[in-house]
């Protein structure tokens, strides 16, 4: 039987195999722990992170809520590091919940994806 890991990392792999981020376009990618989201905006050609921002210091909320701060956070250091359309990777995480909690705040940011 295969863990909950494995599965995940499975999808990881597929949606990595078809996705890649660029310096006009970069590739947001989420990660979720129990207690915080972290999220990404990194240049895969160059092999470098472009801008990055976590949940943590924030301390209000829910996590969904949290998420979406996170998410509005991303949305504007990228746009003022002259970032406007991004690939998302959801990194194997299910498109619900907090995942979509920060996408949709980082869409109403003023992102493209």
């Amino acid at each position: 039987m295969i863990s909950k890991i494995q599965r995940r990392n499975k999808i990881k792999t597929r949606i990595r195999g078809k996705i890649s981020g660029t310096a006009a376009r970069p590739r947001m990618t989420v990660f979720r722990s129990n207690k915080q989201i972290y999220v990404q905006l990194i240049d895969d050609l160059a092999g470098v992170t472009l801008v990055a921002t976590s949940s943590k210091g924030i301390a209000e909320g829910t996590k969904s809520e949290i998420a979406a701060k996170v998410g509005e956070a991303i949305a504007k250091k990228a746009l003022e590091a002259g970032i406007t359309e991004v690939v998302f990777d959801r990194n194997g995480y299910l498109f619900h919940g907090r995942v979509k909690s920060l996408a949709d705040a980082a869409r109403n940011g003023g992102l493209k994806f």
